[in-house]
C-alpha cells in the first residue's frame, strides 16, 4: 500500500485532542516589516535552524518580558532587527512543533506587529539562518501555517491604513 501524504492541516487535526486538553505550548513572535513611501511595505522572512522552512522570528516565553518584547528580542537574535514590537497581538496561528527528543505537540503563536527600525547584519544566529524581504503576499506563498499566511495577508492594509481623522 503506498504511503499517504498528510496535508498541514491533516497534521494539525491530528493534534485536536491534546489541544482541547490543554496540551498545547505558547510561542511569541514578530512579523517585521518595513515601510516604503506611503504605499509599499515589505516583511521579514527567516529560515528555521531544524528544516530550512521559512517562518518569522519566534520563541518561548522569558521570565519578565511582557509577550511583544519577547517578540522583539526574538527578531533581534534571530534576524538583526531591532524596532518597536505593537503590544496589541496582531494575530494567533498554531503549528505542530517538534521537539529535540522527537515529541510533536501542538503550538500556539502569538504574533505581534514590529516596525523595522534598524537592521544589524551582526545578531547571534546570523550564520544559522537566511533571511529574505518581500512584500506581504509574496511571503505568504512561502510559510506553510494557514493562518500565518492569512496574519501577512493582513499586514498591507494594516500599516498602510490611513490615519483615523
Amino acid at each position: 500500500m503506498p504511503k499517504q501524504t498528510r496535508t498541514y492541516l491533516g497534521r494539525l487535526a491530528s493534534a485536536t485532542e491534546q489541544l482541547f486538553r490543554g496540551e498545547a505550548i505558547e510561542q511569541f513572535a514578530a512579523i517585521c516589516y518595513r515601510k516604503f513611501g506611503d504605499n509599499a511595505v515589505q516583511v521579514l522572512l527567516i529560515t528555521s535552524r531544524e528544516s530550512g522552512r521559512w517562518i518569522v522570528p519566534k520563541g518561548w516565553a522569558i521570565a519578565k518580558l511582557a509577550p511583544h518584547q519577547v517578540a522583539e528580542r526574538e527578531a533581534w537574535e534571530e534576524a538583526g532587527v531591532k524596532g518597536k514590537a505593537k503590544k496589541r497581538p496582531f494575530g494567533f496561528y498554531t503549528y505542530i512543533k517538534t521537539r529535540a527528543d522527537g515529541e510533536r505537540v501542538p503550538s500556539i503563536v502569538q504574533v505581534h506587529l514590529l516596525e523595522a527600525r534598524e537592521i544589524d547584519e551582526n545578531f547571534p544566529e546570523q550564520k544559522q539562518r537566511s533571511s529574505q524581504w518581500l512584500p506581504p503576499l509574496e511571503a505568504a506563498v512561502f510559510v506553510r501555517e494557514p493562518e500565518l499566511k492569512s496574519l501577512l495577508g493582513k499586514v498591507e492594509r494594516t500599516v498602510l491604513k490611513p490615519p483615523k481623522v
